[in-house]
């Protein structure tokens, strides 16, 4: 496609975002290649339409907006580079307000604004942070995308996240305890599980971490704190989703445990893993969740371990006699 006037993309851009309310799939994808395409070589100029187009039809339709949302998405994904720091700033506005715009969970509109937050935090996340940390106050349940922005964006951006992971967990405890909300619950729990993945793996690659001088410890308080909410509460729920997610994320933190910590909870923790095998037709997770933490006992050198041994062999026996289910792998 040769280079075209700026009019010329104004107004085929224009057409493109009023055809984005189309139901069919195909055309929707079209859509956002189209304008994909445009701002490939205007992104400002692109990405100021979208922005106005959102602005002023408050009124559209969730999927009209998704596509417009999902198209902003790409357009940033593809040229961050050469994207204008205040255009870069006013994009962040939008998709924090159309992501928290709504009270209520809309899952499919505030994940397209959730993922442009997270697409501009691989190379502006301080910028992000200090937008998502707006909405992120003490003693004051924040949106459910609030959470999981800030998850995806400890997946997407390791090296910028982990230094404010210590703070953000700091604000989030006093909040565990305020949660009643088994969706609230889950999305805590898999953030949680997403920041010790995250922190794990910074540790891992220290040499080439912005600050080196960043250590498990500097975490080990907070976890515990919010594994002894995990473990003691929310794992004995009823809903099998938010039980296997809790149990995902205690395995991931107890890697980051003290080691006295993790030594007096085994003889609690391993059973309890091991009685979810009979509460859940997922087991997947839950193996993964043991690994773990067999996995941190054995590196700080468990002598509590021993003593769990029957119990942890008749459970794997069990596992590995059992069917193999090929329709509903892992």
């Amino acid at each position: 496609m040769g280079v075209i006037e700026e009019t010329d993309v104004e107004q085929v851009t224009l057409a493109l975002l009023d055809a984005a309310n189309d139901r069919d799939p195909v055309v929707q994808e079209q859509v956002r290649k189209s304008i994909l395409t445009l701002g490939n070589q205007q992104p400002d100029k692109v990405l100021s339409m979208c922005q106005d187009y959102l602005l002023k039809h408050p009124k559209l339709v969730v999927g009209h907006r998704v596509v417009v949302l999902q198209t902003i998405e790409l357009v940033v994904k593809s040229r961050i580079d050469d994207i204008s720091y205040p255009k870069i700033k006013s994009v962040i506005q939008l998709a924090s307000d159309e992501m928290t715009k709504s009270k209520e969970v809309v899952p499919e509109w505030q994940q397209a604004a959730s993922n442009i937050l997270v697409a501009v935090g691989n190379k502006y996340i301080n910028d992000i942070m200090e937008e998502i940390l707006g909405k992120f106050q003490p003693g004051v349940l924040p949106h459910f995308f609030v959470i999981q922005t800030l998850a995806n964006l400890s997946d997407s951006n390791v090296y910028g996240m982990v230094p404010f992971l210590s703070a953000i967990m700091g604000t989030m405890l006093p909040m565990l305890g305020m949660t009643k909300q088994d969706n609230m619950k889950w999305v805590f729990s898999s953030a949680l599980c997403r920041f010790s993945e995250s922190i794990l793996e910074y540790l891992a690659n220290l040499d080439k971490a912005p600050d080196p001088t960043v250590r498990k410890d500097t975490f080990s308080s907070e976890i515990y704190s919010a594994y002894d909410i995990l473990f003691n509460s929310w794992i004995q729920s009823r809903e099998s989703k938010l039980r296997l997610t809790v149990a995902e994320a205690l395995g991931s933190m107890s890697h980051l445990m003290a080691h006295d910590k993790l030594e007096e909870q085994l003889p609690k923790l391993l059973p309890t893993i091991l009685g979810l095998y009979k509460k859940n037709s997922e087991h997947y997770i839950i193996s993964k969740s043991l690994y773990q933490v067999l996995e941190a006992s054995v590196n700080m050198g468990s002598r509590v371990l021993e003593t769990q041994i029957d119990g942890l062999l008749v459970a794997l026996h069990q596992q590995i006699c059992s069917p193999m289910d090929f329709n509903n792998p892992p």
